[in-house]
């Protein structure tokens, strides 16, 4: 039997087998000689970090710039991605350093919605919007934060999210990392984004969209829906930002990290390397950000860096 190995899935559009084999063989050495500049786009700035350091990198970043804006008294737009536990230890140190947060507006990056595109309320636990409020937002009641200044997604807010965001002078910092199907925030490579031309395509605002395969299968292995692979779980629709709201962000903080419980194992190495280093393309959502103007920053980790090999023993 003559056996192909070509790549033949219809439900992932991005098919070009030369840019996926070029980056695919991208090592972690090629990356270091990097110097911390990227290819490409001289407003990206690369770091590899070690694995340990990763969580702190970003915690940092964000203290910092609340800090500023209560030292400076200047207002800071930030646009929060997928919340976890690490938002406890921000207000923790919000809190040890007894941080007014009366400057400080947070939009929600993106939110589950169901399969008639209704957005999930703050009740819902396996939500971003509830994961925020309890970790963050309860453990910072007597900060001076102003609750008017918690955008999350809903049917009142998705449609008006990137006018809020003109209005406030566009956001001061994205926060996001890539999905499995290379999503960023929520906006897969789906019919629902596509556009004719990548200038059409980047000036989308915020809305409700259908979610990729990917995104449903990678969710399920979160803890929020079990971390058992029960796809049943998983909403197949969310609200998002849009890419007009990454492009016109001041900064964007980007981290690839993820891995399967701690281990080597991770859907991202690949997927990383096409959206850092790939041909920016729609079917690549998270790869417009190398088309940025604005200083973006990715931070990469040991792990995710490391040359992608085969291995013959190692399976599951």
């Amino acid at each position: 039997m003559d056996f192909k190995n070509r790549f033949d899935h219809d439900f992932y559009p991005f098919k070009n087998l030369a840019e996926i084999e070029r980056v695919r063989n991208i090592t972690k050495e090629d990356i270091l000689a990097m110097g911390g500049k990227h290819p490409n786009n001289p407003n990206i700035e690369l770091e590899v970090v070690p694995d340990g350091d990763f969580e702190l990198r970003m915690i940092t970043d964000m203290v910092q710039r609340i800090v500023d804006s209560d030292r400076y008294d200047q207002k800071c737009v930030m646009i929060m991605c997928n919340p976890n536990p690490t938002y406890a230890k921000v207000a923790y140190l919000l809190n040890a350093l007894k941080v007014n947060m009366r400057n400080v507006k947070f939009y929600m990056m993106d939110e589950w919605a169901d399969e008639d595109g209704n957005i999930a309320p703050l009740s819902y636990k396996a939500g971003f919007g509830y994961a925020f409020e309890k970790f963050m937002l309860n453990n910072i009641k007597d900060l001076g934060f102003k609750r008017e200044n918690f955008i999350y997604h809903s049917a009142e807010n998705t449609p008006a999210y990137s006018k809020m965001l003109e209005d406030d002078g566009e956001a001061d910092v994205v926060y996001s990392g890539p999905g499995w199907p290379a999503h960023l925030a929520f906006i897969d490579p789906v019919e629902d984004w596509f556009k004719p031309t990548m200038e059409e395509y980047l000036a989308q605002p915020a809305k409700v969209a259908k979610l990729h395969p990917l995104t449903i299968a990678q969710n399920s292995l979160h803890g929020g829906f079990g971390y058992s692979g029960d796809i049943s779980k998983v909403p197949p629709m969310g609200a998002m930002m849009g890419p007009r709201d990454a492009m016109k962000a001041k900064f964007v903080f980007d981290m690839h990290g993820i891995t399967t419980a701690g281990s080597k194992v991770t859907w991202q190495r690949l997927t990383s390397r096409l959206c850092i280093f790939g041909e920016p393309s729609q079917e690549v959502p998270a790869s417009i950000l190398q088309l940025r103007e604005n200083p973006t920053k990715i931070h990469i980790s040991d792990t995710l860096a490391e040359t992608i090999i085969d291995h013959e023993i190692f399976q599951y």
